[in-house]
């Protein structure tokens, strides 16, 4: 079922009072730093005046998301579907669905990817872009 939850939320939709925005329109793309790592940008920073952005974040099996800081942003992490470890703050902490996330602002985090990859939605504020 994991994988099947990510589909659904990778085609499904973002509804506001004004307007419905459809995942299915909005594309991937390719992180600039880390191989295998891949972000549908749901809300921006356009979107919010800058004060928060949502990411549906897909990285391959065994793939990561090397160890980093946002100096200015709490980061979330909500996992939908497979398998991982995100180190916080020098912590290991097992990625499965259903598991959230924090990291404050200025804690070095990485998150590592197992063997059937890993689907979560990735929350910045301020926002990220």
């Amino acid at each position: 079922m994991g994988n099947d939850l990510f589909e659904t939320f990778d085609s499904g939709s973002l509804r506001l009072p004004e307007a419905t925005a459809e995942f299915a329109d909005i594309p991937w793309t390719e992180h600039p730093a880390f191989d295998g790592v891949a972000l549908k940008h749901i809300v921006s920073a356009k979107d919010t005046a800058g004060q928060f952005s949502y990411h549906l974040v897909r990285i391959a099996p065994g793939k990561s998301i090397r160890n980093h800081i946002h100096e200015t942003q709490l980061e979330t992490h909500e996992v939908i579907a497979g398998s991982g470890v995100c180190i916080n703050d020098g912590a290991a902490i097992p990625y499965e669905p259903g598991v959230i996330s924090l990291m404050p602002a200025g804690i070095p985090h990485e998150v590592n990817a197992g063997a059937d990859g890993l689907f979560l939605f990735a929350k910045f504020m301020p926002a990220l872009c």
